[in-house]
Formats: structure tokens, C-alpha cells, sequence
């Protein structure tokens, strides 16, 4: 009697893909790692990394610096993939990896917006993507922490907002302005609309953390974990199939703010990173504690705050110019 063949093995770039679903890792983390390995298979002629090791990481990690031109981030990113590949896909030391040229991390002072420019830029913005601008400038937040807010995170008794799970997996507090709280309020509304016109149509879920949802496994359907800023159509999640409604996308944003930088007739490559940027200047130049500003921001090192005294109104020293010394 014969038995039927065994299933192939899971190919590599499977293989990638499942160990970080394993180990809960965002869907940019996996597709990045994803990518990274296909890039190194390629770069060396298609061989498995089963018959390469260090020299080889060390050849390709060199290339993205010296031929790609690539940023320090990108090649620590790069690098991460690699060791992930060997060590959680493969189950393999490939060696010590020495002698990489690394690429240069420049030292580049971030573009912060005068309190004019950023109501000339906000001015010519229309909601939503105004009110997201306003969060980001108003309440410190990063562009996905604006868009992965959800409706329970906003606390509008308290005038805070709850990011969760920021950079580095870390939650933090910080201050809902007064100002935008109308049209929060009405945002809230908008996004209260949306998901009871999915739940008429059979629709309504929303994508929660694995382990959340396992613990509660219809909260995905209730108002509370609905996102803040919703996304104009339903979607496929790429990992289980399911058809949900997402927050919108931050290409629609970053667009936005672009037309609007460039309408304001701004002379400065201002992005909307420039909004949290101008938001801890702004503080510090009010006199804020840096200490303060680094909790609000949710920076692990209050040196990454620190690049923020460099670009106040009168220097990172508080010093006057002779020429306008009296």
C-alpha cells in the first residue's frame, strides 16, 4: 500500500513570515524581516542561508552601505533581519559578524514649524486630516499613534489621550487639547456612524492584538475598540483572511500635510513629523521641563530630547549674537 507523498517543506520566506507571527510581531516588522531575507538570498546568487554564515551578512550588510547608500537605520534594520533569519528561523549561529562597514548617521536637526507657520499650515488643512495635524502638534503624538487611536483611548473628562503600545511597545499619557476638543467630539460621532452602519450590514470588527482577542473574542465588535479615525472602506487582513474595518491609511495624511505645507507657501521640507517636532520645541521654549517633555513624547533617553534645545529661538546654549549684542 503506498502512502502519499509528504507536503514539501515550508519555504524560507514562509518560514520568516511564521516565526514572527509567533512571536506577535507587528505585520511591518514581518514584512520588512520578510524582505530583508528575500534581498540577502538574492544578493548572493540565490544560495540557501543554510550554506552561508558571517562572511556573507558582513558582504551584504557592506554592499547597502557602500553601493546602496543606505542610512544607518536601515542597515541596523537590515542587520536585525539577518541574525532573526539565522537565529529564529533557521536555528543557526552564522558566526561572528565583524568587519561590516557601517553607514554614517548623520547628525541632522529636526524641522521644527514657527507657531505662525504651523497656523498657516493648519489653516488650509480641512478635517479629518486637520484635526489629525492638530493631535500630532497639540498632543505630541507620532503619525500611526494619531491613526491606531482608539475610541476608548480618548478621555475626554480628563482631557488626555492614552497612546498604546507607542515606539518601543511602551504606553504613555499625554494632554488632549481644549482646542480640538469640539471637533473630537464630532469626530467621535463620525466614527460612532460608520460602525453601526457596518453592524447593520454584518460587518463592524475591528483588528485586536492576538492575545486580546482570544480573552475577548466579541470586544472586537463594540464601539469602544473602534478606531478614532477610521478607514473610508472595509479591508482583508492579510494575516487571517478576515474583512475589518481599519484606521485610515497614513499615506492619505502625509499627503495631505505636503499640499498643505506647500499651499501655506512654506520654504522648509516640513513633514508631519514636524508637528511632534514644533510640539517639543514649543514647550521647551515656554519653559517647560525637559524631563516633562521627554514623558509627554515617550522618549526612553532624555538625550533624544535633548536635540530639541538645539533648535529654540535663541540656540541650544541661550546664547545672543554679538551683532545683536547693544
Amino acid at each position: 500500500m503506498s502512502h502519499p507523498p509528504a507536503p514539501p517543506p515550508p519555504r524560507l520566506l514562509d518560514q520568516v513570515r511564521h516565526a514572527c507571527r509567533l512571536r506577535h510581531y507587528s505585520i511591518r516588522t514581518e514584512d520588512a524581516y520578510h524582505d530583508w531575507a528575500k534581498r540577502f538570498v538574492l544578493f548572493h546568487g540565490k544560495r540557501h542561508p543554510r550554506e552561508m554564515g558571517a562572511a556573507e551578512v558582513t558582504a551584504f550588510l557592506t554592499h547597502l552601505a557602500v553601493d546602496g547608500g543606505v542610512s544607518a537605520s536601515t542597515q541596523n534594520q537590515a542587520f536585525s533581519a539577518l541574525l532573526f533569519l539565522y537565529q529564529a528561523v533557521l536555528g543557526a549561529d552564522p558566526g561572528v559578524i565583524s568587519g561590516v562597514v557601517r553607514a554614517n548617521r548623520p547628525k541632522r536637526l529636526p524641522v521644527v514649524l514657527t507657531r505662525p507657520e504651523v497656523a498657516r499650515v493648519l489653516g488650509v488643512m480641512a478635517d479629518p486630516y486637520r484635526l489629525m495635524a492638530e493631535l500630532m502638534y497639540g498632543s505630541g503624538l507620532r503619525l500611526l499613534e494619531v491613526l491606531r487611536l482608539r475610541v476608548k483611548d480618548v478621555d475626554l473628562d480628563r482631557s488626555e489621550v492614552v497612546v498604546r503600545e507607542g515606539k518601543g511597545n511602551k504606553d504613555r499619557v499625554t494632554m488632549l487639547p481644549a482646542a480640538v476638543r469640539p471637533r473630537v467630539v464630532a469626530q467621535l460621532a463620525e466614527a460612532r456612524r460608520v460602525h453601526e452602519a457596518d453592524l447593520a450590514a454584518g460587518c463592524g470588527r475591528v483588528y485586536l492584538p492576538d492575545a486580546l482577542a482570544r480573552k475577548l473574542p466579541d470586544a472586537d465588535r463594540e464601539f469602544k475598540w473602534q478606531y478614532v479615525f477610521p478607514s473610508a472602506k472595509l479591508s482583508i487582513d492579510p494575516r487571517s483572511g478576515a474583512e475589518r474595518r481599519h484606521h485610515a491609511h497614513e499615506s492619505a495624511i502625509s499627503r495631505a500635510v505636503t499640499e498643505a505645507v506647500r499651499a501655506a507657501g512654506l520654504a522648509k521640507r516640513a513633514t508631519s513629523h514636524s508637528f511632534r517636532h514644533s510640539f517639543a520645541t514649543h514647550l521647551l521654549e515656554a519653559g517647560y521641563d525637559i524631563r516633562t517633555v521627554q514623558e509627554l513624547l515617550g522618549h526612553a533617553d532624555v538625550a533624544t530630547t535633548m536635540i530639541y534645545t538645539h533648535v529654540l529661538n535663541k540656540g541650544g546654549h541661550g546664547v545672543t549674537s554679538p551683532l545683536d549684542a547693544e
